[in-house]
């Protein structure tokens, strides 16, 4: 196997796994015929990019995870969707949103290479995420914290960082970032790893398009409102609304015309 190899294996088993949750839904090429044996053709090639990547874990017990946690995954995606069927007038029903909207892709991937990640699996959970973000023009990183009922309306633009947290019922538009603040920098002039980065945001918040929200001591309190192409870098308290200032633009009385 090599990188490329990895690759294309990779966005098989997120295909496989998906369609294990919604058969009906995602690569009808590749629907479930056999539950059996798609799990077993998952563990098989789940073992051999683990092996690729010399993973220091015990390989089978990565491929129990996934399966063991597959109903949660599910049970979280339900509350996604009807996040979105809640909070889009456009949509006119459920599968709808599973089947066209970005958001759906988008966060159905990270969903599941969530999983992955917080088992410590390299790269596989970052080639998953960015094949959605190649498709949807979403960037959620899989180290994001992310609850229950979520939703991302529209959708391209959106960037997530790696050490967000992110609490239920919140809702962001197109070009919102949730991103770093600057990087802390060791003596040798290398980059900082695995430090707290990215924004809180806490639970009932809507982002409105091309807000930008940057800092791991950032913190968006419950039911909150960030209007649209705000900037912020500081920590917003719980109930708050804000608003782009709007440039005071000085009117004149116009002129009289006489042809």
């Amino acid at each position: 196997m090599n990188y490329a190899q990895l690759k294309k294996q990779t966005i098989g088993l997120l295909n496989d796994i998906r369609c294990i949750l919604y058969p009906d839904v995602f690569d009808a090429d590749a629907a479930v015929h056999d539950l059996d044996e798609t799990k077993d053709r998952i563990r098989a090639n789940f073992l051999e990019c683990l092996c690729f990547l010399g993973y220091e874990g015990e390989c089978s017990s990565v491929v129990d995870k996934v399966f063991t946690e597959l109903p949660h995954i599910k049970e979280l995606l339900e509350t996604d969707v009807q996040a979105a069927y809640e909070g889009d007038p456009a949509a006119k029903c459920k599968e709808e949103i599973m089947v066209a909207y970005p958001a759906f892709e988008a966060i159905s991937t990270f969903r599941i290479a969530h999983v992955l990640y917080e088992l410590k699996v390299p790269l596989m959970p970052r080639i998953m995420t960015e094949n959605a973000h190649s498709k949807t023009g979403i960037d959620i990183h899989p180290g994001a914290t992310v609850g229950p009922y979520f939703f991302i309306d529209h959708g391209t633009g959106v960037v997530i960082g790696e050490t967000t947290k992110i609490g239920e019922y919140v809702k962001l538009y197109q070009g919102v970032t949730l991103g770093a603040k600057s990087f802390e920098v060791n003596l040798d002039g290398t980059l900082v790893k695995g430090n707290k980065r990215h924004p809180n945001i806490g639970n009932h918040v809507i982002i409105y398009a091309g807000a930008t929200i940057l800092g791991g001591e950032t913190t968006i309190g419950d039911h909150c409102v960030i209007g649209g192409n705000v900037w912020l870098t500081h920590s917003v308290e719980p109930g708050t609304t804000i608003v782009a200032a709007l440039e005071q633009v000085n009117k004149t009385k116009p002129t009289s015309f006489r042809p």
